[in-house]
């Protein structure tokens, strides 16, 4: 096996409009959450289940954050793939805190629309 592979790929729906920040550089961040759901029966009831889970993304990819920032809405269905990171913060009380995210780097990822459906 040539090294290691860290790659996620997600097709989901966005459960808020995009957050976007600036650098002090100017460049822009775009954070977005997006929700994955699966569904099935339950064995015992007959009775349809279904889970969700978010998934919280990072965009430094500057074209693709242009692209979140004017036209992502919620309630669109999207394709990313990114990266998997986990970085350490500090809360308010000086606690130390860690954040599992997908993030897009400068020059890599991927975002596409799958769908311009958007809620409010």
């Amino acid at each position: 096996m040539a090294g290691s592979v860290n790659k996620v790929i997600l097709v989901g729906n966005l459960g808020a409009d995009p957050e976007i920040r600036r650098l002090n550089s100017g460049e822009p961040v775009v954070n977005i959450r997006i929700a994955t759901s699966e569904s099935w029966r339950d064995k015992n009831s007959g009775e349809r289940k279904e889970k969700t889970e978010w998934h919280n993304v990072v965009i430094f990819n500057e074209g693709i954050a242009k692209v979140a920032e004017q036209y992502l809405k919620k309630g669109m269905k999207v394709y990313v793939e990114g990266q998997l990171q986990t970085r350490k913060w500090q809360d308010q009380t000086g606690a130390d805190k860690y954040t599992t995210e997908v993030v897009l780097q400068k020059f890599r990822g991927e975002l596409q629309m799958l769908d311009a459906r958007g809620q409010g």
